[in-house]
């Protein structure tokens, strides 16, 4: 058990990293295009730089549509995935694994994962063409989510089984 406490605290933290990173990105972005500045137009392009440079951080399309389809909904929802996938790993470095908070935890990372890929492309389909490719992402954060459903299930029955036995497993 020691080993999976080591690797989910190591975890835990890239997966924040990550998630602060996408959020961080997103609110630069969104801001740069609502306040015109740190943009640089060329052709169909829009092109956001580094703060205080003139080096490209983000080459985007000039449409509103691409900057809330393709950029804004996906670089949020994976902010939101990382943070949650955090208090996944989270999970499995505490000292008592089985209980309430754990599984709310688990609860909230499969229905996320279960049904927010699939509502956000029905949404973005009547707006933007979808890549065959983001089916497959969304049948593997269905599957991820399926997964993390029957560990939370797992969860819960060890849970029940502690608070009927009264021991800490």
């Amino acid at each position: 058990m020691r080993k999976t406490m080591i690797i989910s605290k190591i975890l835990y933290f890239i997966t924040s990293i990550l998630a602060g990173l996408y959020i961080v990105t997103g609110i630069y972005g969104a801001l740069s295009w609502l306040t015109n500045t740190h943009l640089q137009i060329k052709n169909t392009q829009t092109i956001i730089t580094y703060p205080f440079t003139e080096k490209a951080f983000l080459i985007l399309d000039s449409s509103n549509t691409y900057l809330v389809f393709c950029f804004l909904i996906p670089i949020f929802a994976y902010g939101l995935f990382f943070w949650l996938l955090c208090n996944v790993f989270k999970v499995f470095y505490q000292d008592k694994l089985f209980t309430s908070e754990n599984i709310v935890h688990l609860r909230r990372f499969y229905l996320v994962n279960i049904f927010l890929p699939t509502v956000l492309t029905i949404f973005t389909s009547f707006f933007m063409p979808i890549d065959s490719e983001l089916f497959l992402i969304v049948i593997l954060h269905l599957l991820l989510g399926v997964f993390i459903f029957f560990m939370s299930e797992i969860f819960s029955q060890g849970l029940t089984l502690q608070n009927e036995q009264d021991l800490f497993i």
